[in-house]
């Protein structure tokens, strides 16, 4: 577990949400430690991490629908711990809509304007123009168990839209979906947050979905944020191993710096030696070096500065590439991929692992 934790920071005057040495503890299970983040006016942002890393607890807590133990939760500046739900210019999605069955497609999405008595015409005014923003003109006299996933959720959504919230916060909304809707889904709830210009705060699992729809990445382990970056930066500079191994696919090996030349680190593994560009790093000291499947090289040469020798596994057809999986001397597995099988290389053959040694990363070991 790494204690990269985001030190406690200062409200940005374009953030629209502030969380300030934020913790929750059930007992005494603390999920969510130290959690500082600023998140901006109009952004679409992800809270990314496995299940029991406190992601859905912040977010419940930004809502109403959770009290921290300590810290403090801004929404435009002004603090709402002591705030309701419905005081606070946020809404959320929840993964299984939480659609009245009994009510029309137009009465669930009316809800929450009839509640505050608005006029029957503005009602039917901007009801009609949710049903237009979420493509479901024509549907609104229908019962919930009459829509399909889908459909289901842009209810959801547009009744959470209809009272012009600041945050809209989504709790795994894509969830229940199946994969090829799911990615659709993916598509239009973007294209939504930006012709909205509504601040979107995001839960999910997916790794995938988050680096396909977010402007910016939170990855939280443990009930710390291990990072916050743009999708890019947590996908091709990891600070943590966690963030490495759980973005994407990579290769990962524990090792020690032997040798330091032009930012160039030398570093001996288990598995052998390899290059790799870093700073801030000292010969005998430990770290992680991380690779692409996508950035590893291979050849039946011995490649100067790396000695990582292993024998092809075998091939796996992934549709759009080929992954080869190659076992190495210390038992461990190093995945590459290519568009299309390497002819050259068959399964048993002995091959020397390599790459260049910028497109590796390497992380400081763990504390």
């Amino acid at each position: 577990m790494s204690d990269s934790v985001v030190t406690s920071v200062m409200p940005d005057s374009d953030s629209i949400v502030s969380l300030i040495d934020v913790e929750k503890s059930f007992g005494k299970n603390k999920v969510v430690k130290n959690m500082n983040i600023e998140i901006k006016e109009g952004e679409f942002l992800t809270l990314l991490g496995p299940s029991g890393c406190g992601k859905t607890t912040t977010l419940r807590m930004i809502a109403g629908f959770e009290e921290a133990s300590c810290g403090t939760i801004k929404v435009q500046g002004v603090s709402v711990e002591d705030k309701e739900p419905f005081e606070r210019d946020v809404n959320t999605v929840f993964q299984n809509y939480a659609l009245f069955p009994h009510m029309t497609v137009f009465d669930n999405i009316a809800y929450g304007l009839k509640i505050r008595k608005r006029p029957k015409e503005e009602i039917t005014k901007r009801v009609n123009e949710m049903l237009e923003l979420v493509q479901l003109k024509g549907y609104e006299n229908r019962k919930p168990d009459a829509l399909s996933g889908g459909q289901k959720q842009r209810v959801a959504i547009a009744r959470a839209l209809i009272n012009n919230p600041k945050v809209l916060l989504l709790d795994e909304p894509l969830g229940a979906l199946d994969l090829k809707l799911r990615k659709q889904m993916q598509v239009e709830l973007k294209r939504l947050q930006k012709k909205l210009g509504i601040t979107f705060v995001y839960v999910t699992h997916d790794q995938e979905e988050a680096l396909t729809m977010s402007d910016r990445i939170a990855v939280m382990n443990e009930g710390v944020i291990e990072q916050l970056a743009t999708p890019r930066e947590i996908y091709n500079r990891p600070l943590t191993k966690f963030v490495a191994g759980f973005i994407g696919e990579s290769n990962i090996f524990d090792g020690e710096v032997t040798g330091l030349e032009d930012g160039i680190l030398s570093v001996k593994t288990s598995a052998g030696t390899l290059k790799v560009k870093g700073e801030g790093f000292h010969v005998g000291e430990s770290l992680h070096v991380s690779i692409r499947p996508e950035y590893v090289k291979v050849s039946t040469d011995t490649v100067d500065g790396f000695n990582l020798m292993g024998t092809i596994k075998d091939f796996t057809y992934m549709g759009t590439v080929v992954k080869t999986s190659v076992d190495m001397k210390d038992n461990t597995e190093i995945k590459y991929s290519r568009f299309e099988k390497d002819e050259d290389f068959q399964e048993g053959d002995s091959i020397n692992i390599y790459w260049n040694p910028e497109r590796a990363v390497a992380i400081k070991a763990s504390k």
